[in-house]
């Protein structure tokens, strides 16, 4: 499947575009932030608010010697102040090079070396400690977005507010600074460049273009993914291609959005600020289905009764409405008391307002989706690379197919290869691999087409479904292929006190898998059992969660095939995380890391010393 016809792109590049938000609509709200100690109301900047601070940040660059198409780092959380920061870099002709704060000192460094990044935006001395000593050729000055220099950073630093003063001196010294660097920007140039986690190996640099951006604020705003009329809550990591493309969409569309990347005060927080749009990362997903299910399940009786019909129902609706029909009859009246009774309740708590939510980075599990249309809460799933600019498939509101991505977004064009991998080309793809040529060439196909590395199929509507990362794929020593993002979104699906599941089984003679428990969810459940108050350690290593996952397990093996099967599985003492490397910031599993983290207990497992299933 192809297309041909070119989109219009009606800007040249993302200050082009910023600033035509800004002349448009200036005193319209852009982005909040949280209150000091979250006691009053989000404190609101409008367009025009915005665009002095990043034309101060912009002109204090250009004090510091950053010229176009300078690298300018940001190793910070998701808040305001990435934002201003980023735009700041734009306007100065830069790109910005991202670096999340959970990387290690050791990455760190490498990123702005391999970079060669000019300035670091550091969020605070602790940040900026990382570069501590590191000999970083490239790298000038330093700029603390909260804090002051300690004098033991790596190079001359200053505060941001130090560089916006700066750089108002230098507009006042020269009026049309910023407007003449703006004017020389294309397409072409480079915008972003954003190291991928990567699952394995060093992470490479993707050079992405200011043309690839507009494209995707436009392809956001076409298929009605964003809305001028939505109010966004962003919490996304903005050093991940997932934010930085929905913040090109909100500048594009002109969307309302509250920022705050701080993940423990997302659920308090969407019932205050009550959005109607929020993107985030299977794994939250997850945890609110997994609370919801296991609040049910504890509450046991009559309670579980009602929850498990009403379930039942919604989902009997949402199949009606997903196929184009509207429930009628007994089902409709079912349907208003399920939702007064279970769905009205969770919608609530996410804020009472939610248009929909988008969902992306990694697979989501079809029956988890189900369970959120069932409520009145679609999960439009989508599908993108960073070396894509993030989107390239989404679901449209108006037709959603769960257990799949959408359909392709503008005039991306895309084709399965003869294995099945998904090849794309257009607008977004990115440039190349900075300073990797031949892992630059080995990503394209000789006729120019970009490989993803993921297996999938498309339908005759144009709708994609994802079935694996091909380099993922396991095949058994009996020589039969087992796909274990699949297996592992089911078991996520079936069992709610999941955190994470890790199929294993390559050139084995039977699968395996590696469980982690939802620490909230497992500790809830152990309340009701001998195990109260015990640690998660504890818990994950004893009789009783052995057999509670151990029905779960057998519950996911009547749905498959033998050979995909799950015949031995052990639950982990801890749960996988970003600081032990296990995870990417964009929450995906490192697979090779975990297998090597917990080499001792897969081969126990295929030494036959854990009871079998």
């Amino acid at each position: 499947m192809t297309q041909t016809q070119r989109l219009e792109l009606p800007y040249r590049s993302i200050p082009d575009m910023f600033l035509h938000r800004v002349a448009e609509t200036p005193d319209a709200k852009a982005f909040a932030r949280p209150a000091p100690d979250d006691a009053d109301d989000p404190i609101w900047m409008t367009w025009r608010e915005v665009d002095g601070r990043a034309r101060a940040i912009a002109a204090g660059l250009t004090t510091l010697g950053v010229r176009p198409e300078d690298r300018v780092a940001v190793l910070s959380s998701t808040r305001l102040d990435w934002i201003l920061a980023d735009l700041g870099v734009m306007l100065a002709g830069a790109a910005t090079t991202t670096v999340y704060p959970t990387t290690e000192p050791e990455e760190a460094v490498y990123i702005v070396t391999d970079s060669g990044s000019k300035v670091l935006f550091a969020e605070n001395p602790e940040q900026a400690a990382k570069l501590k000593d590191a000999e970083l050729p490239s790298l000038t000055h330093i700029v603390l977005i909260d804090g002051a220099p300690t004098g033991t950073e790596a190079k001359p630093t200053m505060t941001l507010a130090d560089l916006e003063a700066a750089g108002r001196a230098a507009t006042e010294a020269d009026p049309g600074l910023i407007d003449g660097i703006v004017a020389g920007i294309d397409g072409d140039r480079l915008a972003t460049l954003i190291y991928t986690s990567g699952t394995t190996g060093r992470p490479k640099g993707v050079e992405l273009l200011h043309a690839g951006w507009i494209w995707q604020g436009r392809t956001q705003q076409d298929t009605g993914v964003l809305s001028a009329d939505d109010l966004q809550y962003l919490w996304l990591p903005l050093s991940h291609s997932f934010g930085k493309t929905l913040l090109c969409g909100i500048i594009y569309v002109g969307l309302p959005t509250y920022v705050d990347g701080r993940v423990d005060k997302l659920i308090d927080n969407l019932g205050r600020i009550q959005p109607t749009l929020m993107c985030a990362a299977p794994r939250v997903f997850e945890k609110v289905y997994n609370r919801v299910v296991t609040g049910a399940q504890a509450d046991g009786g009559a309670k579980l009764k009602i929850f498990t019909w009403a379930v039942g129902v919604g989902k009997r609706a949402s199949a009606e409405r997903l196929a184009g029909r509207t429930p009628g009859g007994l089902l409709k009246f079912q349907a208003g008391i399920a939702d007064k009774l279970v769905f009205s309740k969770l919608r609530a708590r996410l804020g009472g307002r939610m248009r929909a939510m988008v969902s992306g980075s990694a697979p989501l599990a079809p029956e988890i989706a189900e369970f959120f249309f069932a409520a009145g809460l679609p999960i439009l799933e989508g599908y993108g690379l960073t070396e894509t600019s993030a989107g390239s498939f989404v679901n449209r509101e108006s037709e959603p197919r769960i257990g799949t991505v959408g359909q392709v977004l503008g005039d991306l064009e895309v084709r399965l290869d003869s294995d099945g991998e998904v090849l794309l080309k257009g607008t977004p793809v990115m440039r190349g691999y900075h300073n990797l040529p031949d892992e630059t060439a080995a990503a394209f196909t000789e006729d120019g087409w970009f490989r993803t590395g993921d297996i999938g199929e498309l339908d005759d509507d144009g709708y994609l479904r994802i079935t694996d990362r091909k380099k993922d794929l396991i095949k058994t020593s009996g020589g039969k292929y087992v796909a274990p993002s699949h297996l592992e979104g089911l078991f996520k699906s079936v069992c709610p006190y999941t955190s994470q599941a890790i199929v294993v089984g390559q050139a084995r003679n039977y699968v395996t898998m590696l469980v982690t428990l939802d620490p909230d969810a497992i500790k809830g459940w152990a309340e009701t059992t001998a195990l109260a108050g015990k640690s998660y350690a504890e818990i994950a290593a004893s009789r009783e969660a052995f057999d509670l996952v151990d029905g779960y397990v057998r519950e996911l093996n009547a749905k498959l095939n033998r050979w995909e099967q799950i015949k031995k599985f052990s639950i982990l003492g801890r749960d996988l995380s970003i600081e032990d490397g296990e995870l990417t910031p964009s929450l995906k599993v490192k697979r090779r890391v975990v297998e090597k983290s917990f080499a001792a207990d897969i081969d126990q497992m295929y030494a036959g010393t854990l009871a079998e299933i």
